[in-house]
């Protein structure tokens, strides 16, 4: 498919929404594809550890199509940085409710 250049001004300010959201992304490729008045698009994101992104959608209009790639790829990369941020010693919400429980009932002894 032959992309316009309105639709590539338009794919690279949906890509930069995508890098405001997750930086260590390495890698962003997207394949557009035409087959009988339904646009396909696909989109690779290789991010950090060599984590591998891969979002698929298909729609008539090609910008629809991709504002829902694009949508789908930053829920993946938030969902991702969460997990990543939980693995790294983090805490959760639950410890850090636990904690928090913690440190007040001992100023409350403290205060006694």
């Amino acid at each position: 498919m032959e992309l316009t250049e309105a639709l590539r001004s338009y794919t690279e300010k949906k890509i930069d929404r995508l890098l405001n959201k997750y930086n260590r992304v390495s890698e962003i490729e997207i394949v557009f594809d035409n087959e009988a008045m339904v646009q396909k698009v696909e989109v690779i994101i290789k991010a950090d550890n060599h984590q591998r992104f891969v979002v698929h959608h298909a729609e008539e209009d090609a910008y629809a199509c991709l504002d829902a790639v694009i949508d789908k790829s930053e829920r993946q990369l938030i969902k991702h940085k969460e997990k990543t941020r939980n693995r790294r010693g983090r805490t959760g919400a639950a410890e850090a409710t636990a904690e928090a429980i913690e440190s007040q009932s001992e100023t409350e002894q403290q205060e006694l």
